[in-house]
C-alpha cells in the first residue's frame, strides 16, 4: 500500500515512520492508495471531502465533523445534547453577559477561543480581573467559551473510528504547559508518555467516546478518522475537557510508536467505514520529551544549527522526531518553529524510557533550547 501523510510537524513524522514499517510512504497525494490528514487546519477547512470527492481513499473526518475541534461552542453543544459529563460552561460574543457569567462561577476561570488557536488558545486563572481581561482580548477574534475550572489528573484518549465504532488507542497523559512544574503560559505541549497506569481505555470509549461518535452519526455525519478526547479525571468520573479531530502533538509520538501491527492496513479499514482488525501494542512504554526554541510559546527565534542529534538518536531505544526543522544543502539541520524535536525512547517501564529520553536530550543543543525536566515524572 501506498501512503501518503499530510503535514510537516512531529506528529506527520511519527505517522511516516510508523506506516513506513508496512507500507510505502509517498509524497504525491495523486500516487497514495490511502491519505492520512496529520493536522486540524485543512481538515476543518474540508481537505478530506475534496479529496474524498477526487476519489481518494482518505483518514481524517470530513468539515462537518472537524467542526468538533473547530469549535468548542458546538463542540459543547454535541457533548450537552449526548449527555456526555462535561465542564459548566457558556459560550459569549459580548462582553457583559460574559461578565456576568464569571461571576456566577466560583473560580478558577477558563477562558477559551471558540476557534482553533493550535493549543494556546486556552487561559485559566483564579484572578476574577485577568479573566475578564482575557474574554475582552479573545471577543475582539471571534466568541468564547467560558468554563467552570475541573480538577484531576488530564487524560489523552485516541480513538480510531470509521463512522459507527470508536475503538480505543492506549491511554497517554501529556504536559501542556511551557516550564517545569506546570508554570507558564500554555502550549501545544511539551511532552508525554504512554501507556498510564490505572487507566481504562475500554470503558472511556464505552461511556463517552463511543456516545460522541453516536450523536455525530444522529446528525448525518459519518465520521471517519480519530476522536482525540482530552480529558479530566474528577472526583464525579472522567469528563471531557475538549475533542480534538486528528492524532494528538505530542500524544502521537508515544502511542503510534508502540502499535505492534499494520497501522496502514488499521487506518485503510477506518477510511473504508469497516474496523475489523483489533490493534495490538507492545508492552515497553514511550516518553516523548519536547525540545523548544527560544520564546516559545510566543515569537520564536529559529535558524540556529542543531548540534548532537546524531549521538542522541544513536541512544538505545531512542527515537528523534522532527517536528520544526530546516536541512542545509550540506546536512546540517536547522531549528524552524517553536517545538524543534521530539525525543522519544522506550523502555519496559516509564521510569526506563524517561531516563533514556532525557539522556538523549542531553547529548542536543541550540542557542535559546528549552524544555521541561518533569516529563512522566
Amino acid at each position: 500500500m501506498r501512503v501518503n501523510v499530510v503535514g510537516s510537524g512531529g506528529r506527520e513524522h511519527a505517522l511516516r515512520q510508523v506506516l513506513g514499517r508496512t507500507a510505502e510512504v509517498v509524497d504525491e497525494v495523486g500516487a497514495a492508495d490511502l491519505v492520512v490528514i496529520g493536522p486540524e487546519v485543512p481538515l476543518v477547512a474540508g481537505l478530506a471531502d475534496d479529496l474524498r470527492a477526487a476519489g481518494k481513499r482518505v483518514f481524517g473526518p470530513g468539515a462537518d465533523g472537524a467542526r468538533l475541534e473547530g469549535s468548542k461552542a458546538w463542540m459543547k453543544e454535541v457533548l450537552s445534547d449526548a449527555g456526555i459529563p462535561t465542564a459548566r460552561h457558556g459560550t459569549f460574543t459580548s462582553l457583559s453577559p460574559a461578565v456576568e457569567f464569571l461571576r456566577s462561577l466560583p473560580g478558577p476561570f477558563v477562558v477559551k477561543t471558540d476557534y482553533p488557536a493550535a493549543g494556546k488558545g486556552v487561559t485559566v486563572t483564579p484572578s476574577f480581573d485577568t479573566a475578564c481581561s482575557d474574554v475582552w482580548e479573545k471577543l475582539q477574534h471571534g466568541a468564547v467559551v467560558i468554563e467552570e475550572a475541573m480538577s484531576g489528573p488530564e487524560l489523552s484518549l485516541l480513538c480510531v473510528c470509521d463512522g459507527s465504532r470508536a475503538v480505543p488507542l492506549p491511554a497517554a497523559r501529556d504536559h501542556k504547559r511551557a516550564r517545569t512544574g506546570d508554570f507558564g503560559p500554555m502550549t501545544g505541549g511539551m511532552g508525554a508518555f504512554s501507556p498510564v497506569p490505572g487507566v481504562d481505555e475500554e470503558a472511556i470509549a464505552k461511556s463517552i467516546v463511543q456516545p460522541t461518535l453516536d450523536a455525530l452519526r444522529e446528525r448525518g455525519i459519518d465520521y471517519r478518522g480519530v476522536l482525540y478526547a482530552g480529558l479530566m479525571l474528577t472526583s464525579d468520573g472522567p469528563k471531557v475537557v475538549e475533542y480534538n479531530v486528528r492524532f494528538g502533538d505530542p500524544e502521537a509520538q508515544v502511542v503510534l510508536p508502540r502499535f505492534a501491527g499494520d497501522l496502514a492496513a488499521f487506518l485503510a479499514e477506518a477510511a473504508d467505514g469497516d474496523l475489523r482488525t483489533e490493534p495490538t501494542f507492545v508492552d515497553d512504554a514511550c516518553v516523548t520529551v519536547v525540545l523548544a526554541s527560544e520564546g516559545y510559546p510566543g515569537p520564536c527565534r529559529t535558524g540556529d544549527p542543531i548540534e548532537g542529534l546524531a549521538d542522541a538518536e544513536r541512544q538505545e531505544g531512542v527515537i528523534v522526531f522532527r517536528a520544526g526543522v530546516t536541512e542545509d544543502p550540506d546536512g546540517t539541520t536547522r531549528t524552524a518553529g517553536g517545538r524543534v524535536l521530539d525525543v522519544t525512547a522506550f523502555g519496559p517501564t516509564v521510569a526506563v524510557a524517561r531516563e533514556r529520553a532525557y539522556e538523549a536530550v542531553g547529548l542536543i543543543s541550540w542557542p535559546g533550547m528549552h524544555y521541561r525536566t518533569d516529563i512522566a515524572q
